[in-house]
């Protein structure tokens, strides 16, 4: 058996194992080990096992990543969800529909502060949910509302799975971020269009709410200002080249800490929470890393991207084709495995076949979180579903998916957008922004 076939294997069992419900981590860091041994002997694993999971978290960059996830605990604990949703509702809530455009604008706005998909879900689904079941809304359209605002937190910057991205394949993190703004906005769009279309073919879905008048609008308009601080201090910040993205996350952490503590909801409880809550998260993402890394020590020796690099070239497929199937290739994944995973267990096999087929890496990038995005409200294993469905005692697994449909199409049609028109990626990062 050649390596290469060796490595195709190798990959196809750690599915199999993520499959059987094995931790990512742990199927990765077995099926690396195993596969090295097979190559290298006894030694070359006891190398790797030494020096792989230090060297996989020891680099400065990494540091980006707890930080962030401070920013973004600390942030859920500062009430900020309420603020957003409140001050959208003020000029939205009143229309047909309004309270789920609410959500939508509310979670991709709370997303840009928070980074995590599932935690944007958690938190503005214990807002929206009970003001739209109490205005009488449809439950499966208002669980999938939530579950698809929420897959914004992981495009729209600041954004964990672009950091990882970015570091995966040195990619620049300041041309991912802001290289995610357009897409971002345009997922927004285009789910708030998927609300009014649904309503609109059935009105009986979304009754409306209550008017807001202008001098109310006026003062919940006073509340959303440390939601638009934040978010111009940390992107700014990079834009402008105040400081570096690992920077830019420590004054993010800061930052959100101090508007926990102005607002007074960062009681001594909630501050141990936030750290433990903090440390959780980080300590699963590094776990992942360091089986990730081993995997990804193992697929290297096995010469698989390259031994795909020249399968594709001997099969003469275009560039748009070899798109599409790696497109197809991460939908069908999606609907298995978790977004962070998705990344870590393909990126450094992928990647070296977009450089080679000609893709710039920040638009390969975009595309790719764009897919994860789907997989987080893709049944049967969308965690997006499972979280929201948290949030109301009278939700079911059913209720949910039967609503999501809408909002998968939004995806799809926004994907092949930007594969069609690579300046939405790509426009803002060339203009020097």
């Amino acid at each position: 058996m050649s390596a290469a076939w060796l490595g195709v294997l190798g990959f196809i069992a750690t599915l199999g194992l993520i499959g059987l419900g094995l931790p990512v981590a742990i199927a990765m860091g077995v099926i690396g080990t195993l596969g090295y041994w097979w190559l290298n002997g006894w030694t070359g694993v006891a190398f790797v096992l030494g020096s792989t999971p230090f060297e996989s978290l020891f680099p400065y960059s990494f540091s980006v990543i707890p930080l962030f996830v401070m920013m973004g605990v600390f942030a859920s604990h500062a009430g900020l969800s309420r603020s957003l949703f409140d001050v959208l509702n003020g000029f939205f809530g009143h229309r047909r529909g309004g309270l789920a455009v609410t959500t939508i604008g509310a979670s991709a706005i709370f997303g840009a502060i928070c980074g995590s998909s599932l935690a944007t879900v958690a938190t503005i689904g214990r807002v929206a949910m009970p003001e739209m079941e109490r205005h009488g809304y449809d439950p499966s359209l208002a669980s999938a509302t939530v579950a698809a605002g929420g897959t914004l937190g992981v495009l729209i910057p600041p954004s964990i799975l672009l950091v990882i991205y970015g570091l995966l394949t040195q990619s620049s993190i300041g041309a991912l971020f802001i290289g995610a703004l357009l897409p971002g906005l345009l997922g927004a769009v285009l789910y708030a269009a998927a609300v009014k279309i649904r309503v609109g073919l059935k009105p009986e879905l979304a009754p409306k709410a209550e008017r807001t008048g202008w001098r109310g609008r006026a003062a919940l308009m006073g509340r959303i200002w440390p939601v638009a601080l934040l978010f111009c201090v940390v992107i700014g910040g990079i834009y402008l080249g105040w400081f570096s993205p690992t920077e830019a996350a420590a004054v993010g952490a800061v930052g959100a800490f101090l508007l926990a503590l102005l607002s007074r909801s960062l009681t001594r409880e909630n501050l141990r929470a936030s750290v433990y809550e903090t440390a959780a998260l980080t300590g699963m993402i590094f776990f992942i890393l360091i089986g990730a890394a081993i995997f990804n020590f193992f697929l290297e020796n096995t010469g698989l991207p390259q031994f795909l690099i020249a399968a594709i070239e001997g099969a003469g497929l275009s560039p748009l084709a070899v798109m599409v199937l790696i497109l197809a290739f991460y939908i069908v994944l999606g609907c298995f495995m978790d977004a962070m995973s998705m990344i870590l267990l393909t990126v450094p096999l992928l990647a070296p076949v977009a450089l080679d087929m000609g893709f710039d890496l920040v638009w390969f990038g975009i595309l790719v979180v764009t897919v994860a995005e789907i997989g987080l409200i893709t049944p049967p294993v969308g965690m997006n579903l499972f979280v929201v469905q948290g949030t109301s005692k009278n939700l079911t697994q059913g209720v949910v998916v039967r609503g999501i449909l809408p909002f998968i199409v939004a995806d799809i049609l926004r994907l092949a957008l930007l594969v069609a028109f690579p300046a939405l990626v790509l426009w803002l990062p060339g203009a020097g922004l």
